[in-house]
């Protein structure tokens, strides 16, 4: 064998090294360059615990054709991420430190019965990942969307849940729903906003009021539920930045702890 393959063979092997290590430290760094700000998984990422947070990664047209951030990893994962400790210490919930990204093409959907979509108003659903979705939603599961501004994306994403629950309209959910008190009273007029906020604008394209909006199935259950007009995901992300409203941040939180705990008790 000569120099040159000797040569090549050692920086191959370095190479893969380099991704075994890099595979080591964070769970999903196959997936950080969909992301729109990755950080490296804490010490404990490995230890188990009673309630997975998952994160939906799902296609969108608005996506750059596999290359670089996705439309699904908005926020992901440094959002998330201070969002459960937060989830700790606001609650007695006992919950895994990094979160589950679960493909929209995959069955591992239905392992994990609390969803999380972002900007699933720019989400569009094959035949194939409409049925999946459906029968998450028959065997208990639990979708909660982020990120959704102004009326068009509102019809997008409410195409994407009619596929596999034709007929199944949205509602705005009341001031007396139990959502709302579960863990920590919340008055629903809220708005709680993006970093935009920072620069004196407390809405997104387009997306003046906010609401709270659900959908049911036959048996009156929500299978569905949407922070509309809202960005709790960037509350959770910007929470350690001086900038951003330390009021939206901590109420960003409880809001995200609420619906855990409707989806546990409910």
């Amino acid at each position: 064998m000569s120099t040159k393959q000797i040569l090549a063979f050692l920086a191959l092997g370095l190479l893969l090294l380099g991704g075994v290590h890099l595979f080591a430290r964070n769970r999903w760094a196959q997936y950080e360059r969909e992301m729109q700000d990755p950080v490296d998984d804490p010490p404990d990422a490995n230890v188990d615990a009673e309630f997975i947070f998952s994160r939906l990664r799902y296609r969108s047209p608005l996506d750059r054709g596999g290359y670089g951030r996705q439309r699904w990893g908005t926020d992901a994962n440094k959002g998330e991420r201070q969002f459960f400790v937060a989830v700790r210490r606001l609650s007695l919930v006992n919950i895994k430190s990094i979160e589950q990204i679960v493909d929209v093409d995959s069955d591992d959907m239905y392992d994990y019965p609390f969803l999380y979509a972002v900007a699933a108003g720019h989400w569009r659903l094959s035949d194939s990942q409409a049925e999946r979705l459906g029968k998450f939603f028959e065997r208990g599961g639990f979708l909660v969307v982020d990120d959704l501004h102004n009326e068009m994306e509102w019809a997008a994403f409410m195409e994407g849940i009619q596929q596999p629950m034709p007929g199944h309209d949205w509602e705005e959910l009341a001031e007396t729903d139990p959502i709302f008190g579960v863990v920590h009273s919340l008055d629903r007029s809220t708005q709680i906003s993006g970093y935009n906020i920072v620069y004196g604008q407390p809405y997104e394209r387009g997306g003046y009021q906010p609401y709270w909006r659900a959908v049911r199935d036959d048996k009156g259950r929500i299978v569905a539920a949407a922070w509309m007009n809202q960005d709790l995901g960037d509350s959770w992300e910007w929470a350690d930045d001086p900038k951003y409203p330390e009021r939206l941040a901590s109420l960003g939180f409880r809001f995200g702890v609420n619906y855990i705990v409707y989806t546990l008790t409910h």
